[in-house]
C-alpha cells in the first residue's frame, strides 16, 4: 500500500507517518523508485502501537523509540522480556534515589534480586518519594497492596505467554500494562467509593452498626 493509504488505514495524518519515519519509530516501506515506497500490514500495527504509547500511554517520542528498538530486538527469556517491558514503561520524569530502608522493603517482598529490577527500583522509589512528602506506608499496608497486586499478576502474566513468539509476548507485556493501567487506577477508585459509600456516607453500614454498639442501644419507635 502506498503511503496515502497508509494514512486511511491508521487514521494518522502523512506528515506524522513521514515523521516516524524520521525519527526511526516506524521501518521504511519497500522502495519502488526514488520517491515512493510500498507499505505492509507491519507498518498499519506499528503505527497504531506507537499511537497507543503516545495517546494513552503518554509516552515521549524518545521513550517510544526505546519500545521500538526493544521490539524490534526482544529478549529471548521470557522473564527478561517483561523486565524490558517494564524498563521501557519507567516514569518519565527524573525522580530520587531511593533510600536504603525503601530499598530493604522492597528486598522483603521478594523474589530474590527484585529490588534491582526496574519494576523493584520503581517502587522504592515511589516509597522514597512519599515518605519525603510526609506519607509512611506502613508495612501492613504494603504487604495487603502486594498481596491484591499478586492477584493481579496472575492474570497478567498469562500462561500462553511461554509459547507465544518474543515479538508477540513483549507486545503483550508492552500494550497490555499501558491499556490497562489506567483501568486498574479507575477500579481503586471505584473500589473506594464502594467502601466509603459503606463507612463514611450518613445512613450506611458503619453508621447503622455505631447507632447499634451505643450503650443505651438503638431507639425505637412505637
Amino acid at each position: 500500500m502506498r503511503i496515502s493509504q497508509l494514512s486511511d488505514r491508521t487514521g494518522v495524518s502523512i506528515p506524522t507517518l513521514k515523521y516516524y519515519l524520521r525519527e526511526g519509530l516506524l521501518h521504511a516501506g519497500q522502495a519502488q523508485g526514488a520517491t515512493r515506497a510500498d507499505y505492509d500490514e507491519s507498518h498499519v500495527d506499528r503505527v497504531r502501537l506507537v499511537r497507543t504509547l503516545v495517546d494513552v500511554g503518554r509516552l515521549s517520542i524518545e521513550r517510544v523509540r526505546e519500545v521500538v528498538q526493544v521490539l524490534d530486538a526482544p529478549p529471548a527469556s521470557r522473564h527478561e522480556l517483561l523486565g524490558a517491558a517494564h524498563e521501557a514503561l519507567r516514569p518519565a520524569t527524573p525522580t530520587a534515589e531511593p533510600t536504603p530502608d525503601a530499598v530493604a522493603r522492597v528486598r522483603s517482598l521478594g523474589p530474590d534480586g527484585c529490588e534491582h529490577s526496574p519494576a523493584g527500583v520503581q517502587l522504592a522509589q515511589a516509597l522514597t518519594a512519599a515518605e519525603t512528602a510526609g506519607w509512611h506506608v506502613d508495612d501492613s499496608t504494603l504487604a495487603t497492596w502486594q498481596r491484591a497486586m499478586r492477584a493481579v499478576a496472575e492474570t497478567d502474566v498469562a500462561p500462553e505467554l511461554g509459547t507465544a513468539t518474543p515479538d508477540d509476548a513483549l507486545r503483550y507485556a508492552i500494550v497490555g500494562t499501558v491499556l490497562t493501567d489506567p483501568v486498574l487506577l479507575a477500579l481503586r477508585r471505584v473500589a473506594q467509593e464502594g467502601v466509603s459509600a459503606e463507612r463514611l456516607a450518613e445512613g450506611g453500614a458503619s453508621a447503622r452498626a455505631r447507632v447499634a454498639e451505643r450503650p443505651d442501644g438503638p431507639r425505637t419507635t412505637r
